[in-house]
């Protein structure tokens, strides 16, 4: 892997989604290693991008086809969408999402190739939504996909071994934290 190449996109680390019960990680297990991921893809000259989700008032810039198990419109907190100030200061691009995947809708796509990014890196909330997405579409797009699997967590053990398990495999590598430092230089 070429760091210069790299980038590092973290999904949804953000107040309201971390305010969940989250599994087989919880949140700070998960914020605490995309910090060590961040520090360590940008001391090697890599990218790091931080991703939130915003959907606005009544989910209205959210998805609106019709499916079983809507969410709900009710009121998010103020702070809903902010960004882990440690993640946000250590980060090159900021994407606010309107969907699960951040490369559709969003620049994503055209400031990753701006800079010659072949291999992105993913981590964040939800493993089986945001994340899931993500690689799915940046693998559609011809990057060379990794999940940083202890980086990454969602709402209960089953939910995250489906997609480590079965999906990424076939289109991304499934890497820890600590195999990612090591193959950028840290």
């Amino acid at each position: 892997m070429d760091p210069g190449k790299t980038a590092l996109v973290l999904i949804d680390l953000q107040a309201g989604i971390l305010a969940n019960t989250l599994a087989p990680y919880d949140s700070e297990t998960v914020v605490a290693n995309g910090l060590t991921l961040a520090r360590a893809v940008k001391a090697a000259g890599g990218t790091v991008v931080a991703v939130n989700v915003s959907f606005g008032p009544g989910r209205i810039n959210g998805p609106q086809g019709l499916i079983d198990n809507p969410v709900s419109t009710d009121p998010v907190p103020a702070n809903y969408a902010e960004i882990v100030p440690e993640l946000l200061a250590l980060a090159d691009i900021v994407i606010t999402k309107r969907q699960w995947g951040a490369l559709h809708g969003t620049e994503l796509d055209t400031l990753l190739r701006r800079r010659g990014i072949d291999t992105v890196i993913v981590g964040g909330i939800a493993t089986n939504f945001g994340v899931e997405s993500t690689v799915r579409e940046g693998w559609s797009h011809g990057y060379s996909m990794i999940v940083a699997e202890d980086a990454s967590t969602t709402f209960s053990a089953a939910m995250q071994d489906f997609p480590m398990k079965l999906v990424f495999p076939r289109i991304a590598r499934v890497r820890s934290v600590a195999q990612i430092v090591e193959s950028v230089g840290g």
